[in-house]
Formats: structure tokens, C-alpha cells, sequence
């Protein structure tokens, strides 16, 4: 665990192992890892030591008014969880196009965010020696995933798309105080989240987004530039296609799943952005310690000579994943990341 190296990754210089960081929803191999019953207080922190984390993935968000709640999928993170009930709080694209999300969940206030952020990554920095960012999950594109559910976003979206627009311009006047607060700070990583794919690609015809969404990146992103802060950009699915708009938008990094092209992302943005992420969770939990080795040093051949590479399992450690894969996983990347 070192922010000395993650730090120096974020800003590109090299640092002498290739850093770490994971997203783990495993609590069996939390648990063998660091022989701390479930629930126990160090559980995570000592986990992470262990493991020898150098960043960690996290969002803040301050506290709205009302927040809609769609269904936007299943997935489990734990054996016992039950998965929840499809809910929608709109009942017809009527109801998305008259919606007014400022007035409805509320603009946040500025100077109460930046204090929000600043007091929890000083809360979390007490216990991780990592490289500890601020950030937003919802963003653009989420808040509509969220709000209305994938249907009713995608339909409503097309059927008049001028009203739609106005629908996203309050979902960024939403967003645009939290990142303005960001910029604000004295934190130094933003970590912009928005699932703006799926894993076949884009949803929408790649020109709708640009019309639509990476502006509005752009706006959010400015003060974040203008403030000299490193933006890491996240999203679920294949956003290969949109690698070059997000970096033109003000992105500083990327941090991705294995459907993501990591050898694009690496030859054209390699030397001069982060990348997080790209081992296959797929392999991590049905592979053969051959096919694990395999995957490990495919990445490891890409982001040995990056200098803001981290190795990350993408998307992340789920709980169904062998214990003995992920010890080996672990044990592969000590080996493999020293430069």
C-alpha cells in the first residue's frame, strides 16, 4: 500500500512497480487474506494493506432532495443478497419529457459539497495509505439510467429529442456544482463515473452522444482543468469508440473493463494518460492457472512501459470468484509488476 506510488502513476511518472488498486465484493477471500472475522472494523483497511493497494475507487454525493429510483438491473454481491424488485417511479415518456430535475432533486450547494468531499477523503485517507479521489457517480447519463430506467430513458430520448435535451441540461445543472466543488478542493484525483455503454458499445448512435453527452463532459470537466486536477474517467461496457472524444473532452485517464480495447487506449494515450483496469474478471473466475498467467502478462506486456498503468481486475473481485485464483492472481502481479 503506497500513495507515493499511486501518486507518481497519476502523474505519469513512472514509478518502479506497476501500482495496484481492486474493487472486491468477495467477503470469503477478504476474510482468508487477512483472518479477521466477517464485519470486523480492519477488515477492508487491512485487506487493502495486504493487498497492497495504491488507489482506491470511490465517489462522494452530497445529500438531494429526492432522488429517483429505477430498476437498472441485477446483479448480485453476495450469496445471501436478494435482489431487488423492478421499480419505476415514471410511468410513460410524458411523464420523463415534463420532468425538471433541478427542481425536482435539487441543485446542491456549492460550498457544502467541497466541505463534504474534502472532511470524507480526509476521513478515508486516515485509514488508507492510497491515493484517495473525490468523484461523481450519476454524472450525466447515469442520473437518466437511474431516474427512468433503461427503457423509458431510450425511448423518451428519441421520441423528442428536443424536450430530452432540456432534461439533460437539468440533470447537469445537478451534476455541475459537485464538480465545480471538486475543483474547489484541495483533492487532487477526480473520478468522473458514467456508464454511458453497454457491453456491445454504445446504445444511441454514436453522433447522439456527441451532441448530447461529451458537451456537457466538457462543461463539467472545466473548472476540474482549469483547477489543474487529474480527471479519471469510468464507465461500464466497451467505450472503445469513445476513447478519443473523452480524451478531447479533458479526461486524464480511463479506467475500463476487458471490453475496452486496452491496446488502443495504451498506443494512442499510453504515455500521456492513466489507465486503470482490464484483466478479465471472466478468467479470474473460470480459467485455468494458465489462462490466469496468461491474462495477467498480457497486461503486464501492455502497462510495464505506461508510465500511469495500474493493474486492476475489470469491473471487479465478485464473490463467486475462486479463492485460489485470486490468491494466484495476487501472487502474479507482485512478480510480474516490478519494472
Amino acid at each position: 500500500m503506497s500513495y507515493e506510488r499511486g501518486i507518481a502513476a497519476i502523474r505519469l511518472e513512472m514509478p518502479d512497480t506497476i501500482p495496484h488498486t481492486e474493487y472486491v465484493s468477495h467477503p470469503k477471500l477478504m476474510e482468508h487474506v487477512t483472518g479477521l472475522p466477517p464485519n470486523h472494523p480492519d477488515l477492508g483497511p487491512e485487506f487493502y494493506r495486504l493487498w497492497k493497494y495504491d488507489f482506491m475507487w470511490r465517489t462522494d454525493s452530497p445529500d438531494f432532495k429526492w432522488v429517483p429510483e429505477a430498476w437498472m438491473g441485477s446483479a448480485r454481491y453476495s450469496e445471501d443478497q436478494e435482489l431487488k424488485p423492478a421499480t419505476y417511479p415514471f410511468k410513460d415518456e410524458e411523464e420523463v419529457l415534463a420532468f425538471d430535475p433541478a427542481e425536482r432533486i435539487g441543485v446542491p450547494d456549492r460550498v457544502e459539497t467541497r466541505r463534504m468531499m474534502e472532511e470524507n477523503v480526509r476521513k478515508t485517507r486516515e485509514q488508507f495509505d492510497v491515493v484517495v479521489p473525490t468523484g461523481y457517480y450519476n454524472t450525466v447519463f447515469t442520473w437518466c439510467i437511474k431516474s427512468f430506467g433503461w427503457n423509458l430513458f431510450m425511448t423518451s430520448a428519441m421520441e423528442d429529442p428536443v424536450r430530452f435535451d432540456r432534461v439533460l441540461e437539468g440533470f447537469t445543472r445537478v451534476s455541475m456544482p459537485i464538480f465545480e466543488a471538486g475543483a474547489d478542493s484541495d483533492i487532487e484525483v477526480f473520478l468522473c463515473h458514467d456508464d454511458i455503454v453497454w457491453t456491445a458499445g454504445p446504445v444511441f448512435h454514436p453522433e447522439w452522444y456527441r451532441r448530447y453527452i461529451f458537451p456537457r463532459f466538457r462543461r463539467l470537466w472545466a473548472p476540474l482543468v482549469e483547477a489543474g486536477k487529474r480527471i479519471l474517467f469510468c464507465s461500464d461496457g466497451d467505450f472503445t469508440e469513445f476513447v478519443d472524444d473523452l480524451a478531447e473532452a479533458g479526461a486524464n485517464g480511463f479506467i475500463f473493463e476487458p471490453l475496452t480495447d486496452l491496446n488502443y487506449v495504451a498506443e494512442k494515450y499510453g504515455k500521456t494518460h492513466v489507465i486503470i483496469g482490464n484483466a478479465d474478471c471472466r478468467i479470474l473466475t473460470y480459467g485455468t492457472r494458465d489462462e490466469i498467467c496468461a491474462e495477467v502478462k498480457r497486461c503486464t506486456d501492455v502497462g510495464r512501459d505506461l508510465p500511469g498503468y495500474f493493474y486492476a481486475v475489470g469491473n471487479h473481485i465478485p464473490y463467486n470468484v475462486p479463492i485460489e485464483n485470486a490468491l494466484f492472481y495476487f501472487e502474479l502481479i507482485q512478480e510480474m509488476g516490478k519494472r
